[in-house]
């Protein structure tokens, strides 16, 4: 692997990798060779992040390497701003190529010979029934296929018409290439599939050189065979594909043999990760684009402010398994609260501001007190924070008449200012509505650092900013996208969509540390959640992120007896 990559834990074991420990202890795959390889008709979501993790970590642990391979076949949904986006995700998910990067398109002469060769060697023919016909001819699960009409072409006819179709002769659909192989069989990727169709339209990298494209299947395993892939790792969806894959290796004169595992992809809670579904949101506007927050993307959770490290651990987390199961989202939020907790920068900002007047502090004075930057982090150190009479503090911090157990502001009740002095509430402003617009206190001067010398404890410590200093903002608030488990459960995934799933509050008050920060970098508001600095923002009008809240509702289950 390349100088960058991320360390992986030797310690992971899994069904995969003792396949591939097998491999190699038996002489078999010298050097490990795996691959990731997206189709670009779509950006990466977290579940590709487990194929990758999966796919670089196994290349990485045995001492092999992981190409970055783009299975561009299909030029009517493929891309260069999805090949772009791709080549971003992975770098920034941690992990290196190097040279190794490839594209199906790369073969598309060879894959030509080799369908020349299947035709010779009689194991396919051009097939000129329509779509509809063959879907009707091709059978199903209890009973068997009918052979094509046109099955038994000879070898010529079948060269001669596979090379006009390359010539560009025939319109879209008026033939296709089909492997010979069995009609009857109980596998329907058997029944004679479709390696080459004829589509008019330009490739984003071969330009107009083609008018016929090799299928996904024929496609995959011969290049897995060019490159020399060992393990051709997929999601168990393709396993109905593997006897298709073993054929097509077995009867052309590839230059390797790798072999296809699969394992189990990943679902998770409130969550769609079907491509088809993603596409759908972005084009019809249900959310911002493609790394909207809300979305799985992994585009959309880097601008969320998700950190690497933390896919990356929760990843290795869930495993490796052999059947399908649905993973709960609160696992992946845990991972990132986990790893921010310990790294993310602590600051003070007010959501929901409401004025605070000290009236017995000197007007016109400001001090600079010491906070801490991280309590996990001793070599985070300490930053200032000014403090002055006017300051904000969030309004559900104040109740004027409050129940019982509710230890914040009030009349005549005293907290203390995280990090500043004990005040007490001596005066409730309201405006003309009767809404509290203002509130009158007191401090007490004795108590710089927030302690009393007396010994006197309050119950509550609050966050706040100073208003002659502080940096007004846009903070976004994100929630589910969807408002159900199992989006879609009832039909409609659509009609699962989360109204609430996103909140804008203009007005937000922030210290004015946060205006330096840099796009994406993740802090901690305190009491707030943690939050990033989006792209959107400028230094006329700073837009912020929330990546996630502070409450961790996984550690809490983990934490229950069962």
């Amino acid at each position: 692997m390349d100088d960058g990559d991320v360390a992986v834990e030797d310690a992971k074991h899994d069904f995969i990798r003792e396949i591939v420990r097998d491999d190699v202890e038996a002489g078999r795959a010298d050097p490990v060779v795996t691959r990731f390889p997206p189709e670009p008709n779509g950006y990466l979501h977290i579940g590709h992040a487990k194929s990758i993790c999966l796919n670089f970590g196994i290349a990485q642990q045995f001492g092999g390497r992981c190409h970055l391979r783009f299975d561009d076949t299909n030029p009517v949904k493929e891309e260069q701003e999805y090949i772009d986006a791709i080549e971003t995700d992975v770098r920034w998910l941690g992990f290196n190529w190097g040279e190794n990067r490839f594209f199906a398109s790369d073969n598309f002469e060879q894959l030509y010979d080799w369908a020349e060769h299947l035709i010779s060697a009689g194991l396919a023919y051009v097939d000129d029934q329509t779509a509809d016909e063959m879907r009707e001819t091709r059978g199903t699960l209890t009973e068997p296929g009918t052979n094509s009409p046109y099955r038994d072409r000879t070898v010529d006819e079948n060269l001669d018409l596979f090379r006009r179709m390359r010539a560009g002769e025939f319109p879209d659909g008026a033939r296709v290439l089909r492997a010979k192989i069995d009609m009857a069989s109980g596998n329907i990727n058997l029944r004679d599939p479709v390696l080459y169709r004829i589509l008019h339209a330009t490739h984003p990298r071969t330009g107009d050189a083609w008018c016929i494209y090799p299928t996904y299947d024929f496609a995959h395993g011969q290049s897995d065979a060019i490159e020399g892939v060992t393990h051709s790792i997929c999601t168990l969806e393709f396993e109905d594909h593997r006897p298709l894959y073993d054929w097509l290796i077995e009867k052309l004169p590839v230059p390797s043999r790798p072999r296809q595992y699969e394992f189990a992809r990943l679902n998770l809670s409130y969550t769609v990760l079907s491509k088809r579904r993603l596409i759908q949101l972005v084009t019809d506007g249900h959310v911002r684009g493609w790394d909207d927050p809300r979305l799985p993307t992994l585009s959309g959770l880097r601008r969320r402010g998700f950190p690497p490290a933390a896919i990356r651990d929760f990843a290795g987390r869930i495993g490796v398994a052999k059947r399908d199961s649905v993973v709960d989202v609160a696992m992946l939020e845990h991972c990132v609260r986990e790893l921010l907790n310990q790294e993310a920068p602590r600051r003070m900002a007010v959501l929901r501001p409401l004025k605070v007047v000290i009236e017995n502090y000197p007007e016109g004075d400001t001090e600079h007190l010491p906070a801490v930057n991280n309590p996990n982090d001793e070599s985070a150190g300490t930053r200032e924070v000014p403090f002055s009479r006017e300051l904000y503090v969030e309004r559900d911090d104040f109740m004027e008449d409050p129940p019982r157990k509710f230890y914040r502001l009030s009349p005549g009740r005293e907290v203390r200012l995280r990090y500043a002095y004990f005040v007490t509430c001596q005066e409730v402003v309201k405006d003309a509505n009767g809404d509290v617009v203002e509130l009158r206190c007191t401090y007490d001067p004795e108590t710089r650092g927030g302690n009393a010398p007396d010994g006197r404890k309050v119950k509550a410590t609050l966050h706040w900013v100073s208003a002659a200093h502080a940096q007004s903002a846009e903070i976004r608030l994100y929630d589910y996208l969807f408002s159900r488990p199992d989006p879609g459960a009832d039909g409609d995934y659509l009609a699962d969509l989360n109204a609430k799933s996103l909140e804008i509050l203009e007005g937000c008050q922030l210290e004015p540390a946060l205006a330096d920060l840099p796009v994406g970098e993740a802090v901690q508001f305190e009491r707030q959640g943690y939050f990033c600095l989006d792209p959107d923002s400028a230094p006329e009008k700073l837009i912020f992120n929330r990546t996630i809240a502070l409450r961790d509702s996984w550690a809490k289950a983990k934490s229950k007896p069962t």
